[in-house]
């Protein structure tokens, strides 16, 4: 059975899990998530692969650019990406990329952007639902009224990540 090879990143804001399938990364998620079992299983599935902890040069590269992005020394990202999802959610998953470093979007923003602002609720399952966290930027999205809600990693490492960004609204956590 062809192999995701993993491991783990301990970033400033807590523990990623990262993976490599087929030269592309795939997992770069918080290890310690509430859904961690289910997009461990979405991803074994869709691959049809199975993890093993090796070391790959994709993930030394994802590592070194993460490290340069919490130092403020990297805006983006030149890790080729795998999107392991449904259409939908690989089509919000590329709207997510859209939103740039140091900006944030709503989830009713990103719904209208994608054509149908009837999608917020979908929308927003996919936004969770993201396993490639920080390089597809799930944590620039926000509720309608700049409210930080909703984050994989939890609200602390979401409002310490826009703020590595410099995102100047008021932060505050529900």
């Amino acid at each position: 059975m062809p192999t995701i090879a993993i491991q783990s990143y301990q970033s400033p804001v807590g523990e990623l899990l990262l993976g490599v399938f087929n030269e592309q990364l795939c997992i770069c998620d918080w290890s310690y998530r509430k859904m961690r079992k289910q997009i461990d299983h979405r991803i074994q599935k869709n691959l049809q692969a199975t993890y093993q902890m090796q070391d790959h040069h994709l993930l030394r590269q994802t590592q070194a650019e993460l490290t340069a992005y919490f130092e403020g020394k990297r805006q983006e990202f030149t890790i080729p990406l795998l999107l392991v999802g449904t259409l939908f959610q690989q089509t919000v998953w590329q709207h997510l990329q859209k939103v740039q470093y140091g900006n944030t979007e709503t989830y009713l923003g990103l719904a209208k952007k994608m054509g149908n602002e009837l999608a917020i609720r979908a929308v927003a399952s996919a936004n969770g639902a993201n396993a490639i966290s920080i390089l597809i930027p799930c944590h620039r999205i926000v509720g309608s009224s700049g409210e930080l809600t909703g984050y994989a990693g939890g609200l602390p490492a979401k409002k310490k990540l826009l703020e590595l960004e410099g995102v100047q609204q008021q932060l505050q956590l529900f």
